[in-house]
């Protein structure tokens, strides 16, 4: 069966053309122009990834409400941030509303194509995980539950999203040992920019600091990557 994009983006030439590239590797796509329109249609059958322009017509922050809505629908659907925007402020903005990857208007298709495959083969392990006999991962206070995708601190639950969930699960799996930005994309099977990566990591962090204001659980290891302190294992 066909995986189905949802492509929400004003420009008409723009639509037009990521719609045709999408179906000709074999996708099904339904594209809107604006979020009211989608969001109509896409509250009622979610598809199996969404592409969102940040700015839809007279909303210049359009993308991020339907993301808020898409993700207060499911935890686990993909989104993809579209943006002629190249600015970190947005990035950060749209991650921090659960996005799970960020790309320019200039960005080739085929790094578009490669970050949609990756995205989509992480929802389809996740899919296969939930077969599985249960996961748990116990390090001190934290509690990692694999196939229920939760995290607690302390027996206190963390929202995480599902980028963050496997770039944390990556650390802890060996803690003391550092995990580069590649490993932690391969981890998340995810395809990100060096500084994509960095704001998944400083968001991680805030959530535990949000609960825990001395944490120090994920430690930088400069010019190579993170770890997950022996601590507080």
């Amino acid at each position: 069966m066909k995986k189905h994009l949802a492509l929400i983006e004003d420009e008409p030439a723009i639509r037009d053309n990521y719609r045709d590239a999408f179906e000709r590797r074999g996708y099904r796509i339904s594209a809107y122009s604006d979020r009211s329109s989608a969001w109509q249609v896409l509250r009622q059958s979610l598809p199996d990834l969404a592409i969102i322009d940040v700015g839809l017509g007279n909303e210049p922050e359009g993308g991020f409400a339907l993301c808020q809505d898409l993700r207060s629908l499911s935890g686990t659907l993909p989104i993809i941030f579209l943006t002629a925007r190249d600015s970190d402020i947005d990035s950060v903005h749209g991650l921090r509303l659960g996005a799970d990857d960020y790309v320019t208007k200039d960005m080739s298709m085929e790094h578009l194509q490669a970050r949609v495959t990756a995205l989509l083969r992480r929802a389809d392990a996740w899919a296969e995980a939930l077969k599985k006999p249960e996961e748990v991962v116990n390090r001190g206070r934290l509690c990692l539950n694999v196939d229920r995708m939760t995290v607690t601190w302390d027996q206190i639950p963390l929202d995480l999203t599902v980028t963050e969930f496997w770039m944390l699960h990556s650390l802890v799996q060996h803690p003391g040992h550092v995990r580069s930005r590649e490993q932690l994309m391969d981890a998340a099977n995810t395809v990100l920019d060096d500084n994509t990566v960095t704001s998944h990591i400083k968001r991680i962090r805030s959530k535990f600091l949000q609960i825990d204001s001395a944490f120090n659980g994920i430690q930088t290891a400069y010019g190579m990557g993170y770890r997950w302190n022996a601590r507080e294992s």
